[in-house]
């Protein structure tokens, strides 16, 4: 008798990492033109296959679960694998298309300043800084720009090309007014804590008044006047400005990263390292963001 194979559909593959990277399954379902029924039946599908839930709900959307996260890092190779595979018969799409990865804080400004073109044999990949650069470990990016705090590890090291040291600045809308005595309102990432931890050790009051994974929701919560939060000086975003307000502490300094993977020599991606270095390591900042409003 021959065994029965169980074998999990690389829809429903692309389905889990979709859901990883928008933050929710609605978002997914979007992403894939599928409808969230669709995309909440293959979950339901995958999680019966491998015995578990793979996605808890949380105010900040779906977070994967300790099981979800072992999952996500198989799917990705798995994903990694069937487009290799495909590229091996010259088969459409994903052949000689560029894998670029980007922190979300950099991807809609690079995007903002290229042509259709200019895009069209570029898969871009925006997430939080450390999920680029574990793909860029993993062979899942070819080129990613990106930040890091604290120690360089020895298997990101090598791939470093570029690298420009910045400035964590306080940025504010242009009418926020704190009220005297009030906790600092923040607007924060989900366990971020280039805030938190500075406002703690200068003994600061603050209080949480939004946290998102989601950098646009964060930016209009800012554009809003709910509270302050941090970027690195060189990207302030227009609208906001740098709150220089004296209650505010220095906050530390952070690097943007440019990696790329060994053998990666092409003029495409030369072409695209210098223009990551001029737009994110090498510009000075704007003199309008440089001002308390």
């Amino acid at each position: 008798m021959h065994k029965r194979h169980l074998n999990i559909p690389i829809e429903i593959v692309r389905t889990v990492v979709a859901i990883s990277e928008t933050g929710s399954l609605t978002k997914a379902a979007e992403q894939l033109g599928l409808s969230q029924p669709a995309v909440s039946s293959q979950i339901k599908r995958l999680e019966q296959l491998v015995g578990g839930s793979l996605f808890s709900k949380t105010p900040n959307g779906s977070c994967p679960t300790d099981l979800g996260k072992l999952v996500l890092a198989q799917a990705r190779k798995i994903i990694e694998a069937n487009d290799q595979v495909l590229a091996l018969g010259g088969a459409d799409n994903h052949v000689d298309r560029l894998r670029l990865g980007l922190s979300v804080v950099l991807a809609q400004r690079f995007i903002a300043e290229q042509s259709l073109s200019n895009l069209n044999d570029i898969h871009i990949h925006a997430g939080m800084s450390t999920e680029i650069a574990t793909a860029l470990i993993d062979g899942h990016v070819d080129v990613g720009c990106f930040f890091q705090r604290g120690e360089i590890s020895a298997d990101l090291a090598p791939l470093i090309v570029d690298e420009a040291e910045d400035r964590l600045a306080w940025v504010r809308s242009k009418s926020f007014v704190l009220s005297p005595g009030a906790p600092i309102p923040i607007v924060t990432w989900t366990n971020d804590d280039w805030m938190i931890h500075t406002l703690t050790r200068h003994g600061l009051s603050y209080r949480i008044a939004f946290s998102s994974q989601d950098y646009s929701a964060k930016k209009a919560a800012v554009e809003a006047g709910i509270g302050l939060t941090a970027v690195p000086s060189r990207i302030i975003p227009p609208g906001l400005v740098w709150a220089r307000d004296y209650y505010l502490p220095e906050l530390p300094t952070i690097k943007a990263l440019l990696c790329i993977r060994p053998g990666m020599t092409s003029p495409r991606v030369l072409e695209i390292k210098d223009q990551l270095s001029a737009m994110f390591l090498r510009p000075a900042l704007p003199m309008e963001n440089d001002k308390v409003a």
